[in-house]
């Protein structure tokens, strides 16, 4: 069984070593027994440290261990590509510009897309008229951006404003899900699991994501000074190793949302849109006063150029999740002065 793709596109992709053949991902079980993870991890896949055993969850397993992305069995067969740079800016908007319209046809039907009010979320939902979620704290900062970016694009907004209450309770849901109980993971986790759940009881099944545009267009600060946080010496080279993290990351997130019954769907890692992001250098990624640089002038396409330009925060910092959970686990006894308090609070919720 295979995720993502039809067995015989990924078997093709196999024997052409080709890592981005035009899907958004896949992983699971070849019809010869093999298994196989795309290059990206954009599909989760576990098998049990002994060796005996593979699953889609790490719940269904005793002793799970993530399969590599890339892989195939033991071997590893896909590597990301690295093409030439685009010549000049100009071709570049252009090129991104088309593969985030082919990336954004997405059938509404049973869909809501996670909207936090940035351009990642933005874009996404420009590609459909499927209902938008926001989820934060009241007075948070993603509960304003996506007020204003929805109303900048004429659109519904639906908000969930979370409580303390709320926490407590998926807290151990987003942990056991995921086998996470640090800090960031689990804010991080949070955030998309509410909006998923909200979803759910809605009537809907499937969670449209902004993921993937930070790491692929330049999105993070360590990128733009190259600083001590990468081993890379070019902003190109600091943006593969960015990459190179989405598969601890994607585990994460799809973890989360399925948690709550809920499918995700994430087309800005459509493969188009990450072949084009690979050719993106220097300035096109990233500047001092400017990150994403290209995906904003492609994004003008598709969204308000208020829309495409604003900056926001990381979800758990936006949405305030990371305070409170900071702050209940305070309440609880566990101070900032202990080592990993939150992690130890979560734990708690563990036991």
């Amino acid at each position: 069984m295979i995720h993502g793709a039809d067995p015989a596109l990924a078997e093709r992709a196999i024997a052409d070593r080709d890592p981005l053949p035009g899907t958004r991902g896949f992983a699971g079980r070849l019809r010869d027994g093999r298994l196989v993870r795309d290059v990206l991890g954009r599909y989760p896949l576990f098998v049990e440290r002994s060796g005996e055993g593979w699953a889609f969850s790490p719940t269904d397993l005793d002793e799970p261990v993530s399969f590599p992305a890339g892989h195939v069995d033991d071997e590893r067969v896909f590597s990301l590509p690295d093409p030439p740079v685009f010549e000049t800016e100009r071709e570049a908007v252009a090129a991104v510009t088309d593969a985030l319209e082919a990336s954004l046809a997405l059938d509404s039907t049973d869909l809501v897309v996670a909207f936090s009010g940035g351009v990642d979320s933005a874009i996404v939902a420009s590609g459909t008229d499927a209902p938008l979620y926001v989820v934060g704290f009241e007075g948070s900062h993603d509960l304003a951006a996506a007020r204003e970016s929805a109303s900048a694009m004429g659109r519904p907004l639906t908000e969930i404003e979370c409580t303390h209450a709320d926490i407590e309770r998926a807290v151990p849901v987003v942990a056991r899900a995921t086998g996470r109980t640090n800090a960031m993971d689990v804010g991080i986790a949070l955030s998309l699991f509410l909006v998923a759940e909200r979803a759910r009881e809605d009537g809907y099944g499937r969670l449209a994501v902004g993921q993937g545009a930070d790491e692929l267009f330049g999105g993070y600060e360590k990128v733009v000074r190259v600083d001590h946080r990468v081993t890379a010496d070019s902003v190109r080279g600091a943006t593969r190793e960015v990459i190179a993290s989405l598969p601890d990351q994607l585990e994460r997130d799809i973890l989360s949302i399925r948690a709550a019954g809920v499918e995700p769907i994430a087309p800005l890692l459509d493969d188009r849109v990450v072949r084009a992001a690979l050719r993106l250098d220097g300035p096109m990624l990233a500047t001092e006063g400017e990150r994403k640089r290209v995906f904003r002038r492609a994004a003008r396409e598709f969204v308000p150029r208020e829309v495409a330009e604003r900056k926001k925060k990381a979800v758990q910092y936006g949405s305030l999740i990371a305070r409170e959970l900071d702050r209940l686990a305070r309440q609880a006894g566990y101070k900032r002065r202990m080592d990993d308090h939150v992690t130890q609070y979560v734990e708690s919720l563990l036991e």
